[in-house]
């Protein structure tokens, strides 16, 4: 694993760092959101911190606080929390071409630290799909400054729930920093047709429990991307031999 002296001098790195931290702002609102959440819902700002630093899900935090709130068994907690995760099996699918050679435990570091928004950039930045020097120095230059920054906003979100108003309607808020986020990231008709497919997916499985309906999107997204993919290299390839 490269050091961090290393990395803050390497330009594969730097970019990662910049295309990352482009979405700083909205990460940084729904940290705050998830932070305050947490105290508001009942738990001490020092658990609230150490579910932060440990869990760093805010979906998974958002969707396990009510359940603590309302006392709700230990198991249940765990599968609420399973669930609305299970989108990661899918990512690290994904992740594998270019991760799985690593040691394990370098594997393991990486699972810790490693978001929803940092795959979708990575395969922005390396569209070819298979492993290239300098790939895991970008990956650790994105992941390291957005670990920071949902960290210094969930944990400012922890120590300010008690100056900041419930009525100021702070998830709506975190709402529209996380649709945000997403427009800023549809930049093709891939990723286009992905996000309309995972919608209505999402949409159609509501009725699921344990919010299973995040999972189905996910999957549906992933193989509307994936068959939009290998459509326009099948296009491509055709193209080239006429």
């Amino acid at each position: 694993m490269p050091r961090l002296r290393d990395l803050i001098h390497d330009p594969h790195a730097r970019r990662g760092a910049r295309d990352l931290l482009e979405f700083a702002p909205g990460i940084a609102a729904w940290g705050v959101v998830t932070g305050v959440a947490m105290v508001k819902s009942g738990l001490s700002v020092p658990l609230a911190i150490l579910m932060s630093l440990t869990v760093f899900a805010g979906s998974a935090q958002l969707a396990s606080l009510p359940l603590l709130a309302a006392g709700a068994p230990m198991w249940v907690i765990w599968a609420a929390a399973t669930c609305v995760n299970l989108r990661f099996v899918i990512f690290s699918a994904q992740w594998r071409p270019f991760l799985g050679h690593l040691p394990r435990g370098r594997r393991v570091a990486l699972a810790y630290l490693l978001a929803d928004l940092n795959l979708i950039v990575f395969q922005r930045a390396w569209p070819g799909g298979r492993r290239e020097p300098g790939q895991l120095r970008y990956i650790l230059g994105g992941a390291l400054p957005l670990w920071a920054v949902w960290q210094g906003a969930s944990i400012a979100g922890i120590l300010l729930s008690g100056v900041i108003p419930t009525a100021w309607g702070l998830g709506f808020a975190g709402t529209l920093a996380m649709l945000g986020l997403t427009y800023g990231l549809l930049t093709d008709r891939s990723t286009w047709t992905a996000a309309l497919v995972a919608s209505a997916a999402a949409v159609a499985a509501y009725a699921l429990p344990l919010k299973l309906n995040i999972v189905v999107a996910i999957a549906a997204a992933v193989a509307a991307g994936t068959l939009m993919d290998q459509a326009a290299r099948a296009h491509r390839h055709l193209t080239g031999q006429s």
